[in-house]
C-alpha cells in the first residue's frame, strides 16, 4: 500500500514551534510545516523577518504566531512556549533549530564566542525542550495523532571533530547525548526525539565568523555545491509525518561532495 502520510494534510490539526525561524532551515522549515497543514509558532530575535514569514504563511491559508524572543534567556524561552500553547492551542511539534557556528583554533579564540555556542546551541536549546515537554507529551496522549516530534537540529560536526571547531563540536556532541537522554525517558509515551545532523548548507550560519576564519570557510566548500536550506526541511518534514509506531531518530544528511 502507497504511503499517504507526506500528502498537504498530514499535519492538520497540529501546531508547530521553530526557533530561529527568521532565516535559514528554520525559515524554510516553518513554510513547510505550514504546508503540510500545520499552525506554526516563529521563534527569534529578529522580529521584522519572521513577521515578513507569518504573512506568507497567512496568505497560504495557514496560522502563524510571532514571537520575538531570544532562547538563551530561559524566561523568554518558557514564555514562548507558553504563548504558543494559549494562542494556538496546543503544541505537537518543536524544532530546535537556533543555533551559531563560531569556528577558528581554540588557543587564539575569544572565550565569548565560545560562551555564545554554550548559551545558543545548549541551553537554549534545552530551555525550550524542557518547556515544551509537558505539552508535548499531552499532545501525544491526546491528539488523533496519537504522538508528538520534538526535532534537534545538530550537525555533522556532531559526529566528526575537525581541528578548527573543536568547540562547536562539543555543543553539537551535547546535543546528541541529550536527545538520545530524553528520547529514552520519553519514548514509550509516544513522544519522538530526533536530530538532524546537515553537513555544508548554504545559510547565514557561517557569516558571523571573524574575516580570518570566514576565508578559511569560504576556500574549503569553494569547489562544492552546498545544500540549501530546503533539503533539510525536506528531512525534517519526513521525520514528523512517520507513522506512530515509526521513530527516526537521527538523519545525517551532507551534500555529495562533500566527504567528511
Amino acid at each position: 500500500m502507497a504511503d499517504t502520510t507526506s500528502t498537504s494534510a498530514a499535519l492538520r490539526g497540529t501546531t508547530a514551534l521553530v526557533t530561529g525561524a527568521s532565516s535559514g532551515i528554520g525559515e524554510a522549515t516553518a513554510r513547510h510545516l505550514a504546508s503540510l497543514g500545520a499552525d506554526v509558532a516563529l521563534v527569534a530575535r529578529r522580529r521584522d523577518r519572521i513577521e515578513s514569514l507569518a504573512k506568507e504563511i497567512v496568505a497560504d491559508g495557514a496560522r502563524a504566531l510571532v514571537i520575538e524572543a531570544d532562547v538563551t534567556d530561559r524566561v523568554q524561552a518558557e514564555a514562548a512556549v507558553q504563548r504558543t500553547v494559549d494562542e494556538l492551542g496546543r503544541l505537537d511539534i518543536l524544532v530546535n533549530n537556533a543555533g551559531v557556528m563560531l569556528l577558528g583554533p581554540m588557543e587564539d579564540a575569544p572565550v565569548e564566542e565560545w560562551e555564545q555556542m554554550v548559551h545558543v546551541n545548549v541551553l537554549g536549546l534545552l530551555y525550550c525542550a524542557k518547556a515544551a515537554l509537558p505539552h508535548l507529551l499531552a499532545a501525544a496522549g491526546s491528539s488523533e495523532r496519537g504522538v508528538a516530534d520534538l526535532v534537534n537540529i545538530s550537525s555533522v560536526a556532531g559526529r566528526v571533530v575537525r581541528s578548527g571547531s573543536g568547540v562547536y563540536n562539543a555543543t553539537k556532541h551535547a546535543v546528541g547525548a541529550f536527545s538520545e537522554g530524553l528520547r529514552q525517558e520519553v519514548t514509550r509515551r509516544h513522544v519522538r526525539v530526533g536530530i538532524i545532523e546537515p553537513g555544508a548548507v548554504a545559510t547565514e550560519l557561517s557569516g558571523h565568523n571573524r574575516p580570518e576564519v570566514l576565508e578559511g570557510i569560504k576556500k574549503r566548500f569553494a569547489d562544492m555545491q552546498r545544500m540549501e536550506a530546503d533539503d533539510i526541511a525536506d528531512a525534517i518534514d519526513w521525520m514528523v509525518t512517520r507513522p506512530r509506531h515509526v521513530a527516526i531518530n537521527e538523519i545525517l544528511v551532507r551534500p555529495t561532495e562533500q566527504p567528511g
